[in-house]
């Protein structure tokens, strides 16, 4: 990279720190528990709205991979999901009602509490609907994980989101609070996916699924993207650049092998689509609080009023990590 090219990156973190810093008073805590973070804790992120059903299991299944600690930013939640995150012990909250879409998609928001809260802790970032699968995750925590990765001076982790649909209309089998998600939506892609790599911050783009072959058949190019590095060693000067799909340094979104072997990588199972989905793609358009003028959930809208099935005759039925890694959607690396 070019001296010069260097320095707009440089610019380009320095303003979106200053965004975070300036965006701050947006936040309001509703419960600060930070003082109990251990030096070494691992810490999860998330922005959310409007999701209290999905709360007991998403918390129960992080927990039981060893996060540690929880730090919510709420955007104006009216269904009871920012008083039941308040009373979890192992959870700090803010809420703002602030615009979605003028702090970058909830990044500012998250992008100051990584600078105050994060330094030097391995931080996963993900959505409420993001349930992060890694090598061997059945039988080893994610301190285990993470140890590894910084035996082997790794900063940063990838992970392909995989979505994830029922057999059938979306409305045939109700979501219950609890739930594991993946009861109903068991199926996805085991193919149908374009890569290429992002010149500028090095990064790879990863399209297709069930969203490229059934929302936007005709226009694969607008899908949106699948690729996300989650899991980082967080440190106060990084900043992710557009959601989680790549970051300030350009050095963390390396995270494929250019000499043809494989780094180890994961998937992100994705449960947007469940029963609640139709209720949730038009409460946001509505809102048109998303990115390109909310274009992925007028798709959506536009759909889902005809109760399309996601499943096709290629469709693969989830097993576990290996199964996926077999398919060439994640890899174990050099992790034994």
């Amino acid at each position: 990279m070019s001296i010069l090219g260097a320095v707009k990156l440089r610019s380009r973190r320095r303003r979106a720190h200053l965004r975070a810093f300036l965006k701050r008073h947006q936040l309001k805590s509703v419960a600060d528990r930070t003082r109990g973070i251990a030096a070494n804790a691992i810490l999860l992120l998330c922005t959310l709205r409007n999701e209290r059903v999905r709360l007991p299991f998403f918390l129960r299944y992080y927990r039981d991979l060893g996060v540690e600690h929880f730090l919510f930013v709420d955007n104006d939640s009216d269904d009871g999901s920012r008083e039941f995150l308040a009373d979890q012990p192992d959870v700090s909250i803010w809420t703002t009602s602030a615009s979605y879409k003028a702090s970058r998609f909830g990044v500012d928001w998250l992008t100051w509490l990584q600078r105050r809260y994060c330094h030097q802790h391995w931080c996963l970032t993900v959505d409420v609907d993001e349930f992060l699968v890694y090598p061997f995750c059945e039988t080893r925590p994610l301190r285990a994980l993470t140890d590894w990765l910084d035996s082997s001076a790794i900063r940063s982790f990838s992970a392909m989101m995989l979505d994830m649909y029922p057999k059938g209309s979306m409305q045939s089998r109700p979501y219950h609070e609890g739930q594991n998600p993946f009861e109903i939506a068991q199926w996805f892609d085991s193919g149908n996916y374009t890569i290429h790599r992002n010149g500028g911050l090095g990064n790879l783009w990863i399209q297709g699924g069930p969203r490229s072959r059934v929302f936007f058949p005709d226009q694969p190019a607008m899908a949106p993207a699948l690729n996300k590095i989650p899991l980082v060693h967080w440190h106060r000067s990084y900043a992710y650049v557009s959601s989680t799909h790549m970051l300030l340094p350009r050095g963390l979104n390396l995270v494929y092998d250019e000499w043809g072997g494989e780094k180890a990588s994961g998937c992100l199972l994705h449960a947007k689509f469940l029963d609640t989905f139709a209720s949730k793609a038009a409460e946001e358009m509505q809102r048109g609080q998303h990115y390109g003028a909310s274009v992925e959930y007028r798709s959506y809208q536009e759909k889902l009023a005809k109760q399309p099935d996601l499943w096709c005759k290629f469709s693969e039925k989830y097993i576990n990590w290996r199964q996926l890694e077999i398919l060439g959607l994640m890899s174990k690396g050099n992790w034994a």
